[in-house]
């Protein structure tokens, strides 16, 4: 069982809130993903859960148990950080093995979950090696191993893939994935990369100066954003907020849209349309994304396919009104 319960959860540091009042509910085998910009207290939040800050006021509990005053080490949680923290004098084996050594196992045993973790893990042809000679991608495997033969009620995951290329990041954002699905263990999984967040969450978590803006599904967050922080934040690329004359006939005080809800064309359309004046042109062959200004404010579009523009071109811009998001002067969702 892995269930994780804050209540009321703040950090101190002198006079700055750190995390302010946070409630949280992680379901046993869930995965949730914290995810914010730099600053916003996630990674302080997910070391209060393992113990390794003091929570300053609030109540930290695993399985239903109060576990606020619990040293690290007792709560049975497994981390995995950015840096590998991996012993580089040690085979992989011996890395794997060695918090399984320092709790007194005997060697078969030993050997049977090291094993056992190598082969989940495609390490079982590396065991002999030391990290100097793995790629970063198999030595990010290795600390996930050693966390592995822990057998944690939860894993909790610091942005693990952040010293990683884009190529090895999207491979090991899909390796965390499929284990999750064997293991289906409780993962917490920070990160500053909505992208992941969105990828590989059950349950998002979206953090902004210590609190929690919105907690739901990807789609959840995607498609019914709080407010306009996470509007803002969750999609890649962005929404588009926009206020001023924009928000003529929609009775709000900010519109949102995302950039693949505006129709692009080079003739007007029926009914009207923005007039814009194309600033970049990215054409990645699948899509098109188009940087356009409109009345002075930039617009992000994003067409299916090859849409033929250059810097410089008239383009009429036309929002799906099904999917126009409205929020108030609070930058509340109405």
């Amino acid at each position: 069982m892995g269930a994780i319960t804050l209540t009321g959860v703040t950090k101190h540091f002198g006079d700055f809130t750190a995390v302010a009042d946070v409630d949280l509910s992680v379901g046993d085998g869930e995965f949730v993903v914290f995810v914010g910009p730099s600053g916003c207290g996630k990674s302080t939040l997910l070391r209060l859960i393992a113990g390794l800050e003091d929570v300053s006021a609030g109540r930290v509990a695993i399985d239903g148990v109060d576990a606020t005053a619990t040293p690290p080490a007792k709560r049975e949680l497994a981390m995995v950080f950015q840096s590998y923290a991996l012993y580089p004098h040690m085979s992989v084996a011996n890395n794997i093995a060695f918090p399984l050594k320092m709790a007194g196992l005997d060697a078969r045993a030993i050997a049977a979950k090291v094993n056992a973790a190598a082969a989940t893990l495609n390490l079982s042809d590396y065991l002999h090696r030391r990290p100097g000679q793995l790629s970063g991608g198999q030595r990010q495997r290795v600390a996930i191993g050693r966390a592995i033969v822990r057998e944690p009620k939860a894993f909790l995951f610091d942005e693990p893939l952040s010293n990683l290329d884009a190529a090895l990041r999207v491979n090991m954002r899909i390796e965390l994935g499929q284990l999750h699905q064997s293991l289906r263990a409780t993962m917490i999984y920070v990160t500053h990369d909505q992208v992941e967040a969105m990828t590989m969450a059950d349950k998002i978590v979206v953090l902004n100066a210590g609190r929690i803006e919105q907690i739901g599904t990807p789609l959840q967050l995607y498609t019914r954003p709080a407010n306009t922080f996470v509007a803002g934040f969750i999609g890649s690329p962005k929404m588009n907020l926009l206020g001023g004359d924009f928000v003529h006939g929609f009775d709000a005080h900010t519109i949102g849209v995302r950039p693949e809800h505006i129709h692009l064309s080079h003739t007007p359309p029926a009914g009207g349309a923005w007039h814009g004046i194309v600033a970049i042109a990215e054409h990645l062959g699948s899509d098109t994304f188009l940087y356009a200004s409109v009345d002075g404010v930039t617009v992000t579009v994003r067409a299916p396919g090859e849409f033929a523009a250059a810097p410089g071109d008239k383009v009429y811009l036309t929002p799906a009104d099904e999917h126009i998001h409205r929020f108030n002067a609070s930058g509340e969702a109405v």
